[in-house]
């Protein structure tokens, strides 16, 4: 099985990251409605050759994309952007997760079969056998960062800030905490309801190894959806909530949503794109990926969408509303695309 390492480093240690403030669209029912301003695509970053993409209008097919719901709006902004460029491209985005989208990226199953995964937590080694068993390489591209975000309804006034062995005792497997003043003492004795991704989610992945310490290690008893969406609209209708899902959707509701600080041992911080950037908002930022299958960029329409990607992620990523990285890393994904055309 090959496996593309040019840019799998150690996130939040070693990146040299851009943090800027973001755009705030408006939400529709489905996934956040992306708008954005009219990109400035660049040549190439440092340390990668130049790709010249394909002259507008000339190429022709359809590539699939399914996976994670929080990696869904950079994919989506990219997309629309590319439908300007090449219109006779079907570009179909879907939200399986990221459990679920590997699934597909790596199935024995032609039909089903896409050619990119979006993916908000790394591969993991089961997943990478099954793309061995199918006869599938495949390269991972770093395209931004994000932060967990953990959400109360605006009707809460007393939580503010969270630890991360209180989120812990809410969530980890076994608990049966289901009343605010069981978090804390000196929390109100008020029901608590639990709202969170889906077990296919690299979300639910990610935030159960992190706080938890063992990944999809969970209570089951709360409401589940792999569409981040269906989670805010839970937490926006219920002053008894606790959510958490990609920052972009926060983002998204701030009017609906009341953003926790987290505690992860040394005081509480906010979400936000600095302590994201520089790793004080511990433990729960993460790296955002794409997956794109090496044989599928023999194919002109999937070659010249994953250059586009690389070269315009730097800003649709903070367009969205997450955090994206230093022009070294999207540099280097651009080197490892070029040796695979």
């Amino acid at each position: 099985m090959f496996k593309t390492n040019t840019i799998i480093v150690p996130i939040l240690a070693t990146l040299v990251i851009a943090a800027v403030s973001a755009c705030s669209p408006a939400a529709d029912s489905t996934q956040p409605t992306v708008v954005v301003a009219q990109p400035v695509i660049p040549d190439t970053f440092p340390g990668a050759p130049s790709i010249e993409l394909a002259t507008a209008n000339t190429l022709s097919g359809q590539i699939q994309i399914d996976g994670s719901s929080t990696v869904y709006p950079v994919t989506e902004a990219v997309v629309e952007e590319y439908r300007k460029m090449q219109q006779n491209v079907r570009v179909t985005v879907g939200i399986k997760g990221t459990g679920g989208g590997f699934q597909v990226l790596c199935s024995a199953n032609l039909a089903e079969r896409t050619s990119i995964q979006n993916a908000s937590r790394a591969i993991q080694p089961k997943e990478a056998e099954l793309c061995k068993a199918a006869g599938i390489e495949y390269t991972e591209f770093l395209i931004g960062l994000d932060g967990l975000t953990v959400a109360v309804n605006p009707a809460n006034e007393f939580a503010t800030c969270l630890t991360a062995q209180e989120l812990k005792t809410i969530w980890n497997m076994g608990s049966t905490v289901n009343n605010w003043s069981q978090v804390r003492a000196d929390f109100p004795d008020q029901p608590l309801t639990l709202y969170g991704p889906g077990t296919d989610s690299g979300t639910f992945d990610f935030f159960t190894q992190a706080i938890n310490g063992k990944a999809k290690q969970s209570r089951a008893d709360f409401t589940a959806s792999e569409d981040d969406n269906t989670l805010v609209q839970g937490v926006a209708g219920d002053e008894n909530a606790l959510g958490y899902f990609g920052l972009a959707y926060y983002f998204e509701n701030t009017d609906k949503l009341k953003a926790l600080e987290i505690d992860g041992g040394s005081g509480c911080v906010p979400p936000k794109f600095q302590t994201i950037a520089d790793g004080t908002y511990a433990p729960l930022a993460r790296p955002l990926y794409i997956y794109v299958n090496n044989a599928d960029l023999k194919r002109p329409e999937v070659f010249d969408f994953t250059a586009f990607y690389l070269l315009i992620a730097k800003e649709l990523v903070d367009e969205v509303g997450y955090v994206n990285v230093a022009d070294e890393v999207y540099g280097s994904g651009l080197s490892a695309l070029s040796r695979l055309r």
